[in-house]
C-alpha cells in the first residue's frame, strides 16, 4: 500500500485554497500555493514554477504538510479517516514530505509532474477552470515568416498590456494555475518580460512559446530569465541555421525547454536526420505534430526519438498556422480534440476565449466582458 492506493473512501476536505511561503532565514525559500478542489483532488504549486496533480491523499497531505500539522497528528488523522495502519501512513507521509522536499530544491523541472506523484488526467471529472491558459498576444509575425501562419486578419486589435494584466488577474482568481503566452510570435510584443514577470508575482507557472530567434539575444534571454519564466516551447525551423544556434545559446540556461517540430512537405523526408541531431543536444522534452499525410512519419519520427532517450510531449500549444493539429482533427473528425475546452483555453488577441487555437467559430465568451464562471458554462 503507498499513498496512492488507499481504497477506503473517505468524505474529502472541503475545497479551500491554501498559501504558504518559508521563513526569511531559510538557506532556499519557497513558495507553495494548493488549491483543493471539492471533489478531494487538488493541484499543488511549488515556487510558482512546478504544477502536481494530486488525488485526494495526496491533496491531504499536502494540506498537513501546509498546515505544519505534527507528524503524529497526520498519522493518528488520517489513518482515522481511511481506516489504514498508523505505521503505513507514518511511512507515506514521510515519503511525500522527502519527495515535496526535493522538488522545492531543484532546478530545471517539468513545468506539470515530477519524482512520481500521480498525474491526475486533465480530462477527469472535477475540474472548475481550465488547468492552463493560452495567450496569444499578438498574431504579428517576422519578416521572414509566412502571413499564412497566423490568421492576423480575423483579429482586428490587440489588447493593451493593462488589459492582458487583467486577464491574468480573473486567471488566477479564477483557479487556472498555469498560463503560456504565444502568438504569433510574442517576443514581438515588448510588454512581454512585464506579463510574465505578473503571472509570476501571482504564483502562476508560466510558459513561452517563440521560434527563439530574439532569445539568441542574450541581454534579452536573461531579461525572460530575470522574470521567473519556467519553461519555453522552442520551435525549431530545421531549414534555419539560425534556429540552431539560438538553440546553443538558450540550452545552456536554467529554463526548461521543449522543443517543438512540425512535420511538413519542406521537411518530412529529413526527419530521421533532424532526430538525430535533436538526440546529441540537452531538450527536456521533444513536441511533434504533422499533418494527416505524413501520420507514418510522425510515428516513426516519435519512435526514433523514444529510443534515443527524448521525452515527447503531446498536450502543449503549438504554433498557429493554418496546417496545426488542432484545426487539421476538427476538419477530419469534426469533434474537439480531447482536453480543448476543458483542460485548456485559448485566447485570442482580441480577448476572445476559444476552446483551443483554431477553433474560431466556437468563442466561449471575452475575458474582459465574459464572466469565468459564465464562460466555463459555455464551454
Amino acid at each position: 500500500m503507498s499513498i496512492f492506493d488507499f481504497f477506503t473512501p473517505a468524505k474529502p476536505l472541503p475545497a479551500e485554497v491554501l498559501h504558504y511561503e518559508s521563513p526569511s532565514d531559510e538557506p532556499t525559500p519557497y513558495r507553495i500555493h494548493l488549491r483543493m478542489h471539492g471533489d478531494g483532488n487538488g493541484i499543488l504549486i511549488l515556487n510558482a514554477a512546478t504544477i502536481l496533480h494530486l488525488n485526494p491523499t495526496a491533496t491531504e497531505f499536502a494540506y498537513h504538510f501546509i498546515k505544519g500539522t505534527p507528524n503524529d497528528e497526520v498519522t493518528q488523522k488520517v489513518a482515522k479517516r481511511y481506516r489504514a495502519r498508523k505505521n503505513q501512513i507514518q511511512q507515506d507521509f514521510q515519503t511525500f514530505s522527502d519527495r515535496l522536499d526535493t522538488l522545492l530544491h531543484t532546478e530545471d523541472l517539468d513545468p506539470i509532474s515530477y519524482l512520481g506523484f500521480e498525474r491526475i488526467t486533465p480530462h477527469a471529472e472535477g475540474l472548475t477552470a481550465p488547468l492552463r491558459l493560452d495567450c496569444a498576444l499578438t498574431y504579428a509575425l517576422p519578416p521572414n515568416m509566412s502571413a499564412d501562419d497566423a490568421p492576423a486578419k480575423r483579429v482586428d486589435h490587440e489588447l493593451a498590456t493593462a488589459e492582458w494584466i487583467s486577464v491574468l488577474d480573473q486567471a488566477w482568481v479564477a483557479g487556472i494555475p498555469h498560463v503560456t503566452f504565444t502568438g504569433g510570435e510574442p517576443t514581438l510584443r515588448d510588454d512581454l518580460p512585464e506579463l510574465i514577470a505578473h503571472a509570476e508575482e501571482k504564483g502562476m507557472v508560466t510558459g513561452l512559446l517563440s521560434d527563439g530567434l530574439k532569445l539568441a539575444n542574450k541581454e534579452y534571454l536573461n531579461t525572460l530569465l530575470q522574470t521567473g519564466l519556467d519553461h519555453l516551447l522552442f520551435i525549431l525551423h530545421p531549414k534555419n541555421e539560425k534556429s540552431w544556434k539560438a538553440l546553443d545559446i538558450i540550452l545552456p540556461e536554467d529554463l526548461y525547454t521543449t522543443l517543438h517540430l512540425t512535420i511538413n512537405e519542406e521537411n518530412a523526408a529529413e526527419i530521421e536526420e533532424i532526430i538525430a541531431r535533436l538526440s546529441k543536444l540537452d531538450i527536456n522534452a521533444l513536441s511533434l505534430s504533422a499533418a494527416p499525410a505524413h501520420d507514418e512519419i510522425l510515428q516513426n519520427a516519435s519512435n526514433q526519438a523514444q529510443n534515443a532517450g527524448l521525452s515527447l510531449t503531446w498536450d502543449l500549444p503549438v504554433p498557429y498556422s493554418t496546417h496545426n493539429p488542432v484545426s487539421l482533427e476538427i476538419a477530419d473528425e469534426e469533434e474537439i480534440p480531447e482536453g480543448a475546452g476543458y483542460a485548456w483555453f485559448y485566447i485570442e488577441p482580441n480577448g476572445d476565449i476559444l476552446p483551443a487555437q483554431g477553433m474560431a467559430e466556437q468563442i466561449l465568451g471575452n475575458a474582459l466582458k465574459t464572466d469565468w464562471s459564465e464562460i466555463w458554462k459555455n464551454r
